[in-house]
């Protein structure tokens, strides 16, 4: 049986891991000469606290192969076979630690998926990931169910400030946008991997609006989109947005979910976003 790892740039909690019985990998999230796992020494609410107070803007770090290495041990010694569903190795060093990690395992066909995305998207991969893993599928076809849904996502959002993502390295084709930050509220996409420039709009109202509008235009009005809002430390626009699409889709129920603490090192306090996936080609 193919046996799925993920971790914690999913938006997957260790609780929800728990649940789904599955191995959850933390990043590592670094303030000066301190490091922290963000699935059992840091959260949310702790590291927005620690944000305030730092005189320089925290790192962070993939987890090692290090960490990769016991649990694939396990998954094997069970007889199943590890498949790690990763974000996007562009802007993530996860993936190449898992790659370094199975190496370790040379008899065994370790899958390590490149998805190209992150947050409640990749949780929605990884999620049904497992639910082909439970009812036997092969690991040829998992992966290609995998990236062929990967391949339909579209995650959107918006940041208080580019400062973060500038800082660090994360902007991508967006860094053009950098020099009008204090004129516009940039609509972001992670798209293909990387972050790219969507849109703009005068206020972060007109923002939120604008994003709205994306949704209803292209995503499906239907549970199989798997919509779901995701923030950090911006509930009132989460509200607001998950309240919108409810009235726009007709879909009752979108999940909301809380940015780890190693997005928001990038994207800084503020930021929300959404994530849906469109169909198929016919």
């Amino acid at each position: 049986m193919i046996k799925i790892v993920a971790d914690t740039l999913s938006c997957i909690t260790v609780e929800e891991a728990r649940l789904l019985d599955i191995p959850l990998l933390p990043q590592i999230i670094i303030f000066g000469e301190e490091s922290y796992r963000d699935d059992t020494e840091i959260n949310t609410e702790t590291f927005l606290s620690k944000l305030k107070k730092a005189k320089e803007l925290p790192k962070t770090a993939a987890p090692s192969p290090a960490l990769y290495q016991p649990i694939f041990e396990k998954i094997i010694q069970a007889g199943d076979t590890p498949m790690v569903i990763c974000p996007t190795s562009e802007l993530s060093g996860t993936y190449r630690s898992a790659v370094v990690a199975a190496k370790e395992f040379p008899e065994v066909d370790i899958r390590i998926v490149d998805t190209r995305t992150l947050a409640s998207g990749l949780g929605m991969i990884v999620r049904c990931a497992i639910q082909w893993a439970n009812v036997g599928l092969s690991a040829d076809e998992i992966e290609k169910r995998a990236l062929e849904m990967a391949s339909r996502e579209r995650f959107y959002f918006m940041v208080a400030t580019l400062e973060y993502l500038h800082k660090g390295g994360r902007l991508g084709n967006a860094q053009a946008i950098v020099g009008s930050v204090l004129q516009v509220k940039p609509i972001l996409q992670l798209k293909n991997g990387i972050i790219e420039n969507s849109g703009s709009q005068r206020t972060r109202k007109r923002a939120l609006s604008y994003l709205c509008d994306l949704v209803n235009n292209e995503c499906p009005h239907g549970q199989n989109a798997f919509l779901s809002v995701m923030h950090g430390a911006a509930p009132v626009d989460a509200a607001e947005m998950l309240a919108r699409l409810r009235s726009i889709t007709g879909i009752p129920s979108i999940p909301l979910y809380d940015l780890p603490a190693a997005i928001l090192v990038h994207g800084g306090p503020g930021a929300f976003g959404v994530s849906f996936f469109v169909d198929g080609k016919e």
